[in-house]
């Protein structure tokens, strides 16, 4: 086992990341917990893939259920020195094509600003969510990683698309939804698809000055570099104070550890998952399996989240943060309307060093200030160059197009 890698079956085109299942590959989310556990059916982003002839070329290792930075803290390896995310390692050092990622907590984004391959957390509903190892529902999403807009493009084509397994999936047309009596206001627009060669001439991007006073001087002389390309392609970047993305954050982390908690409880060492050899009667073993199966991070984001959840809070935390959710959502539409697209950093830094697990729920919470908001509202984040642009739903187009007069801007 490399430190990329939980098991790899030939030399394919394709990374999986091990929060996405594969038929006979281990899923193991990075934990103790699913140790060993090979699934019976194949995740659908990955099915579209294999049947496009795609090949998967194994799976990658990611931080237990995915909540630390970039996958640091997997049961599986243990990360000294610089930290960086498996999937995106393998796709900067080409030897995959694309990447399969889960983003629940920017994971993926940083982890590609990090090693400086582009990653898409595409709007939510348009990727099927069947068929990964699920946390936080309502806001984690099958995203791709690749070496550039292109090859984000051509993977997205083939894994976007309604997907009945799905209950979070949108409907593929306006006629899709006519004719099944589905919701008008959640689907696919009839013309949507991905585009990389927009015109960008006359686009208007802001980019937020809070989240540039967080962040390290290499972050800000990337920002800086990027807004030069834009502009030298004829967008108009401006700078603009905007207050809502550390609510979003507040919000997102509450609602996505009450999530967590909620999913993770099957995981008790009865019906499955590890069990514990010690133990005298039913609560024992409860409590030795999950103490034993469950790293510090993980058990921290459980207690986070049984305390959103609990009779006394729920109305003043959970509650709320629905709640927050619909302003923040209705915030970002108004800003949209102004301008076609936010820059902002991935992350505070351009590197990370390893550092003790008892840190990492207030580090994660930290770097998800940039993250959190395209998973709170669902919106569709890029990262491309060390830097993310975040757009209305379904613009991804807009956004691929903005990266790729970048891309041409640097040559």
């Amino acid at each position: 086992m490399s430190e990329y890698t939980v098991e790899i079956n030939n030399k394919g085109d394709i990374a999986v990341d091990d929060m996405l299942l594969v038929k006979d590959f281990p899923a193991q989310a990075g934990s103790r917990m699913l140790e060993g556990f090979k699934p019976l059916f194949t995740a659908e982003a990955v099915t579209r893939l294999e049947e496009k002839g795609y090949v998967i070329a194994g799976k990658t290792q990611v931080g237990e259920f995915g909540l630390d930075l970039v996958g640091e803290f997997s049961y599986y390896g243990k990360q000294e020195g610089s930290l960086k995310g498996a999937a995106a390692s393998l796709v900067a050092e080409n030897k995959v094509k694309a990447a399969l990622g889960v983003d629940m907590t920017g994971a993926p984004r940083r982890a590609a600003a990090l090693a400086g391959v582009d990653f898409l957390k595409p709007t939510y509903g348009t990727v099927s969510r069947y068929g990964i190892i699920s946390c936080a529902a309502s806001g984690e999403q099958v995203g791709v990683y690749a070496g550039d807009v292109s090859g984000i493009k051509e993977i997205m084509e083939v894994i976007s698309g309604h997907d009945d397994k799905d209950g979070t999936s949108l409907k593929a047309s306006d006629e899709e939804v006519n004719a099944t009596g589905g919701n008008a206001d959640a689907h696919f627009p009839a013309d949507f698809g991905y585009d990389t060669d927009a015109d960008v001439s006359g686009k208007k991007v802001a980019v937020v000055k809070e989240l540039l006073d967080k962040c390290d001087d290499e972050t800000k002389k990337k920002i800086a570099a990027f807004t030069e390309k834009l502009s030298s392609a004829g967008v108009s970047v401006e700078e603009i104070s905007c207050d809502f993305f550390e609510n979003a954050n507040t919000a997102w982390q509450m609602l996505m550890t009450a999530e967590t908690c909620n999913n993770v409880s099957r995981y008790d060492g009865v019906k499955y998952g590890h069990r514990a050899d010690d133990y005298k009667n039913i609560d024992e073993l409860y409590v030795n399996s999950r103490t034993e199966g469950f790293n510090f991070l993980t058990k921290a984001v459980i207690l986070y989240g049984s305390d959103m959840l609990s009779k006394n809070r729920y109305e003043e935390c959970y509650g709320k943060a629905l709640k927050v959710r619909r302003v923040i959502a209705d915030k970002v539409a108004e800003l949209m309307k102004t301008y076609d697209a936010i820059l902002t950093p991935a992350c505070s830094k351009t590197a990370f060093e390893a550092y003790d697990i008892k840190d990492a729920f207030e580090k994660v919470f930290e770097e998800s200030l940039f993250t959190a908001m395209a998973n709170l509202t669902g919106v569709p984040a890029l990262v491309s160059g060390g830097v993310q642009l975040m757009g209305d739903h379904f613009s991804e187009s807009t956004l691929l197009s903005l990266a790729k007069s970048a891309e041409k801007e640097g040559k």
